[in-house]
C-alpha cells in the first residue's frame, strides 16, 4: 500500500491506495477538488458535506452519460468501471471521513 497526500478545497488529506495507483488517485483528487471548488465558489450551496454530495452527483451524471451506448465509455468493461468507481470512492471516503467528527 502507498500513501498519497492531496488537497481538496484547501484541506489536506492523506489517502491510501495500491502501489502504482498513486497518479490515478492524485488525478481523481484534483478532479474532485475542481468540481467541489466550483460548487463552493458558485455560492449556492453551503457546507462541505453538501458540496461533496453535489460534486459526487455531478461526477456520477457525467459518468453515466459517458457510459451510454453513444458515449465514450461504451466499450469499457464492467471491471474497468468498477476499478474507476472504487478509486473515486476512496477519494470521497477520504474527503468525507474527517467531516464525521464535526457532527
Amino acid at each position: 500500500m502507498s500513501t498519497v497526500d492531496v488537497t481538496i478545497m484547501g484541506a489536506p488529506y492523506r489517502l491510501v491506495c495500491k502501489e502504482g495507483e498513486e497518479r490515478a488517485l492524485r488525478e481523481a483528487a484534483a478532479f474532485l477538488d475542481k468540481k467541489m471548488t466550483a460548487i463552493r465558489d458558485a455560492g449556492k450551496i453551503k457546507g462541505n458535506d453538501r458540496i461533496a454530495v453535489m460534486a459526487a452527483l455531478g461526477v456520477a451524471a457525467e459518468f453515466l452519460s459517458a457510459r451510454s451506448p453513444a458515449g465514450p465509455l461504451s466499450d469499457m468493461s464492467l471491471l474497468d468501471m468498477q476499478t474507476k468507481m472504487s478509486a473515486m470512492h476512496q477519494v470521497l471516503d477520504g474527503a468525507l471521513t474527517p467531516q464525521e467528527t464535526l457532527f
